[in-house]
């Protein structure tokens, strides 16, 4: 048992290390610095495994406190009307059963999990059922300390503080028996990764219950929401058998793998995947010419790649912007703090546009389905050529891209109106505009990055230790950039500024560097 946790740490560890050291290898100025030997480097591995151990103690706390700090804390702060002690379990009740249907820990396709099951042919029960009473230990320590913390200062009982995180975790063992039941029967197991439209559809009814209700005035009460925590105790004992006798973890485990299409065999499954959702309709044409007609027939054939999650982001950004308003006119009491948040948090919203810009997305597709044939060509790597179809495909993903963008920036200008106004009128236009210089500011860098640094080679593998390097110092520069709080005027007038000098900047380094770097890898 110990011998089986012991060695899913090492090869989590080692794949981390190795996948480290490889992108740093892949940095032109620091590759020839790194011995090959340095894979090989137990010294290397030691210390690894010491940050490993203290990420695994802290992240017991960090994420459980970040959560409800700002899930539950954050939100329940809001409805100041309401008791806080019956709100507070009313929010992470709900939340708590999400949590049963998206994690479930046994249910999630993993890199180690593939490694250990399918390549290391470790024993898929013991491997599976060791890993997740792990990871519901760690829950179950989180989730006390948290409640300690945070329970006790909305006067939630003490002994209901220590029994609600048994009552999580119960929840979570019942949900996964009932899963595991569901496989014996029909064969199909759960995915955390791929859940159908009706779980989405629970999810959102769910959360309505958990934010909007309240709004409404109703509330869980606090003795029910106590009976629910303490009738799931038993339930998790009784899935908690379950998981224990269940034998088929081989196959469930086969099959679950078997969808990961990011994490395994990167390249071929996404390739693959990707083959599913291209139109094949030979009927598809364009009356273009030149590179317009490439990239026509290019977007037509991967409108679904390219517009699907696009159309998903929309429609969540819609619902959530409806259900902000409609807490507003339920609580207007509430309109002076949600008219100050709009008023200086807009840098927040540099963070949001990141997760939500489709720019990796896009240029992978490209790569995979265009230009990895093109590459070949000479004629494809002229400056004019390069420049014309940066353009052209800039045009295009900034499209995509400018949905979502319009949706959230006079989502946010409505809401500014709704809940008092601005004594500026140019508020309105600026915050309009800065988002859609945000999104354009992400399409444009994902498109500049990917023509600097071609991260990918014949066999469509990312190579380019350079590319994630960029693609992580942008996720840092906007988590910082996000912890800022500056008026609208002031954030959105240089955010404008600052995309329109990069757009300029970008269609120069790629004419100017383009031709020596838009090239296949080996």
């Amino acid at each position: 048992m110990n011998n089986t946790l012991k060695l899913s740490f090492q090869i989590r560890n080692t794949y981390c290390v190795n996948a480290v050291i490889y992108m740093l290898k892949g940095i032109p100025l620091i590759k020839k610095l790194l011995p090959s030997s340095l894979y090989r480097s137990r010294g290397l591995k030691r210390f690894a495994n010491i940050i490993s151990v203290i990420w695994e103690i802290a992240s017991i706390f960090i994420w459980k406190l970040l959560y409800f700090l700002i899930m539950i804390c954050g939100a329940a702060a809001l409805y100041e009307a309401q008791a806080q002690d019956g709100l507070f379990l009313h929010i992470l009740l709900i939340l708590s059963v999400i949590g049963c249907m998206t994690n479930t820990s046994l249910f999630s396709p993993s890199k180690d999990k593939y490694y250990a099951i399918m390549l290391l042919k470790m024993d898929a029960k013991e491997y599976t059922l060791i890993n997740y009473l792990y990871s519901m230990l760690k829950a179950l320590t989180g989730f006390i300390i948290a409640m300690l913390l945070f329970g006790l200062q909305r006067d939630v009982p003490l002994w209901l503080c220590i029994t609600v995180p048994f009552g999580i975790v119960g929840m979570k063992m019942f949900a996964v028996a009932v899963s595991l039941i569901r496989y014996e029967k029909s064969g199909y197991g759960y995915n955390d990764n791929q859940m159908s439209k009706r779980v989405w559809a629970a999810i959102g009814i769910l959360l309505l219950a958990a934010y909007a209700l309240p709004a409404a005035g109703v509330v869980l009460p606090m003795d029910i929401a106590a009976a629910v925590f303490i009738a799931a105790i038993p339930l998790g004992a009784a899935g908690l058998v379950k998981i224990l006798k269940f034998n088929d973890y081989y196959a469930l485990n086969k099959e679950l793998l078997s969808r990961l299409t990011v994490q395994i065999d990167t390249a071929a499954l996404i390739k693959q995947a990707n083959e599913k959702n291209i139109s094949a309709d030979k009927t598809i044409t364009s009356g273009r010419a030149g590179f317009e007609y490439l990239n026509e027939l290019f977007i037509k054939r991967h409108k679904r790649i390219l517009w699907d999650s696009t159309k998903k982001v929309s429609y969540i950004c819609v619902f959530v912007i409806a259900a902000i308003l409609f807490v507003t006119y339920m609580k207007p009491e509430i309109k002076p703090a949600v008219n100050e948040v709009i008023m200086t948090w807009l840098p927040y919203f540099t963070f949001i546009m990141y997760m939500i810009n489709r720019g990796s997305g896009f240029t992978q597709a490209l790569f995979m389905n265009c230009d990895h044939s093109l590459l070949t060509y000479p004629f494809y790597k002229k400056p004019e050529s390069i420049l014309k179809l940066f353009t052209i495909r800039f045009r295009e993903i900034m499209k995509i891209n400018a949905v979502p963008a319009v949706i959230i920036g006079c989502g946010l200008a409505f809401i500014l109106f709704a809940t008092g106004g601005t004594d500026n009128p140019l508020n309105y236009i600026i915050l309009v505009v800065s988002i859609i210089c945000l999104s354009l500011f992400f399409s444009i860098h994902y498109l500049t990055i990917y023509y600097l640094l071609q991260p990918y080679n014949a066999g469509t593998e990312m190579k380019s230790g350079a590319y994630n390097l960029v693609r992580m110092a942008t996720y840092f520069a906007c988590f910082f950039i996000m912890q800022l709080r500056v008026p609208i005027f002031i954030f959105g007038l240089l955010t404008i500024i600052f995309c329109v000098l990069y757009s300029v900047a970008a269609c120069a380094l790629v004419y100017r560097l383009a031709p020596k770097t838009f090239r296949l890898r080996m």
